[in-house]
């Protein structure tokens, strides 16, 4: 038997318009309720609110899963991004490594070549950096020793590897120093093996050039830079770096010390040469006097 579709659509439509009013008219009814400012319609809702809203728990569960997952999601985002720091922190660290591997090379190396003792008569007083003049046109430092510690001006410093500059100012407190790379720094060096003399001038750079070398062919790029103690400027012996071939083609010093990590200096306290009050003293303004001849040199000259 054929089904009569006219007959279907003829009841669906009444019961479907019903539905629709009948839930038009219960939220209109809801709504009208939950805006009536009523003690007697706010009892209402308070009781159906506790009699409707537990039931429901059922409900918000899908909800409350679905909130759950979202916060695992970023939380796992976040745990992938702290991944990825960490896997770049980790790559800079092997790249740190190599560098320290490289400097402790190039320190053991250092080790090796500073073959120079001080005299054990040295002392000396360790100082702190506290301000770095950062001009470009003058290189010093200010340490946290003065005339209280002793300090005297003229004085050499060096880093614990190689000179470093002289001090040039007393304070009480404090005392300037004057960078080997400062260009109002002059200091007399030995240049080994070849035992050149020469000065290290500077001019503002981080390699001073080498003047006045009456050798220069003698000279390698390599070769260690001592101070001589010429004019009692330094004591003799101090490592103040080795010979480069500078970018100009002047001969230059790559200095020992590490300019860019002063935090400490080294003040050493040198002795004062003995000085001649009396220069007559060298020179005898009496007759000249001859020695005797012996009775052997005598015979000698007879014969």
């Amino acid at each position: 038997m054929a089904r009569d579709r006219g007959t279907g659509e003829t009841y669906v439509r009444p019961i479907r318009r019903i539905l629709v009013g009948t839930l038009v008219i219960f939220l209109l009814g809801m709504f009208l309720i939950w805006r009536i400012d009523s003690p007697r319609v706010e009892r209402f809702r308070t009781a159906f609110v506790d009699s409707v809203v537990p039931s429901f728990d059922w409900a918000l569960v899908p909800v409350t899963k679905a909130a759950g997952m979202i916060a695992d999601f970023q939380s796992y985002t976040r745990i992938y991004e702290q991944n990825q720091e960490l896997r770049r922190e980790l790559q800079q660290m092997k790249s740190w490594k190599e560098a320290a591997l490289q400097l402790e090379q190039e320190n053991a190396k250092l080790l090796d070549l500073n073959k120079v003792r001080l005299d054990p008569k040295f002392t000396f007083v360790t100082g702190v950096v506290l301000v770095d003049s950062g001009s470009p046109f003058r290189q010093s430092v200010l340490l946290n020793v003065g005339q209280r510690d002793g300090i005297v001006d003229g004085w050499a410093t060096m880093d614990g590897v190689g000179l470093v500059g002289r001090i040039s100012g007393v304070g009480k407190s404090t005392s300037r120093v004057i960078l080997l790379t400062d260009s109002n720094s002059r200091i007399p060096v030995s240049i080994q093996p070849s035992g050149q003399k020469a000065i290290i001038a500077g001019d503002n750079s981080p390699r001073p050039p080498i003047e006045f070398l009456e050798h220069p062919e003698l000279v390698r790029p390599g070769d260690r830079v001592v101070s001589s103690g010429d004019g009692g400027v330094f004591p003799a012996g101090l490592l103040v770096g080795e010979a480069v071939l500078g970018a100009d083609g002047r001969l230059r010093v790559k200095l020992a010390a590490d300019y860019q990590r002063l935090e400490f200096l080294r003040v050493l306290r040198s002795h004062k040469a003995d000085s001649l009050s009396d220069p007559g003293g060298l020179v005898h303004s009496g007759p000249p006097v001859f020695p005797l001849p012996t009775e052997t040199e005598a015979a000698a000259s007879d014969g």
